[in-house]
């Protein structure tokens, strides 16, 4: 190779050298210009908010990303990246388990935008920021209640979309939480002798979440309820209830042991409440 091909090869090679020099100093400026304390008001909403989305895929705290997403708000409101940063904020806060923060923005984006095509998404979110408080069945049961709710609304003003179908998985959830809550509770009383007490807890499943998991439970346990206090007539009615509806049900066939054992068997006995429900859900007879 001579010296004149070596010569261009170099020229080359430093015009690379300096155009790399000149992208790592203007992303170096773009850094030092989008600190969390500097102005961004010299950027565009498109370059804010490709930065507020490459900060939220690549960070795992999302407090950076949000800095955009609100800037974006501020200096270009009512427009269209304005509308795409409030729905990121929402998700960004979701992400962030800042779920008073979340529904904020998500409730912000509905009553701002209620036709847009991303409401749907704006109000699973909003669902998701209850629903994902939803926990042990120790605690206080408002925030399932609110979950239920605006799971509700998804799956009413949505049903066509895929967010209406994860809805009704998630309300399903929810649903058999709260009944979950009342059977604990109603266990409790059971196991100390409050045998009216526990009585009010597994009413409240058969009659309000008789759709869920832990009715065949609930009706058991009325039977050892009504047996314990000497009411063999209620006692023989819910297990008519649960042996019509979950023969194969292991607690119909620890109710039928209870009752075989005092020598009564599972039939509808009395005016009660159970009595009313064994007529509607047995004879078909609704007045």
């Amino acid at each position: 190779m001579g010296w004149g091909s070596a010569k261009m090869i170099s020229r080359a090679g430093f015009r690379g050298f300096a155009i790399g020099i000149a992208v790592l100093a203007a992303l170096g400026a773009c850094n030092r210009n989008t600190g969390p304390d500097e102005s961004l008001s010299g950027f565009t909403a498109e370059e804010i908010f490709q930065r507020g989305e490459y900060e939220l895929e690549t960070s795992r705290r999302v407090t950076g990303s949000l800095r955009y997403f609100k800037e974006i708000e501020r200096l270009y409101p009512y427009t269209e990246w304005a509308r795409r940063s409030l729905i990121m904020q929402a998700y960004g806060h979701h992400r962030a388990r800042e779920y008073e923060e979340s529904r904020g923005a998500a409730q912000r984006f509905l009553d701002t935008y209620p036709n847009d095509e991303e409401a749907p998404y704006a109000a699973y979110l909003l669902a998701l920021s209850f629903y994902d408080q939803v926990d042990e069945v120790g605690r206080d049961q408002g925030i399932t209640f609110q979950a239920l709710q605006h799971l509700r609304r998804v799956i009413e003003d949505y049903p066509d979309t895929d967010y209406a179908r994860s809805a009704v998985l998630k309300f399903e959830l929810a649903f058999d939480h709260l009944a979950a809550k009342e059977m604990e509770i109603g266990r409790y009383y059971l196991k100390r002798g409050n045998y009216n007490a526990a009585i009010n807890r597994f009413r409240v499943v058969v009659e309000d979440f008789q759709t869920s998991t832990h009715t065949p439970e609930a009706l058991h346990r009325l039977v050892e309820s009504y047996l314990s206090l000497g009411l063999r007539g209620e006692a023989q009615t819910a297990a008519a209830i649960l042996g019509y509806n979950f023969e194969a049900n292991p607690f119909y066939q620890d109710s039928f042991n209870l009752l075989t054992r005092q020598g009564l068997q599972p039939a509808d006995s009395g005016e009660g409440w159970l009595s009313r429900i064994y007529r509607q859900a047995v004879r078909g007879e609704w007045i």
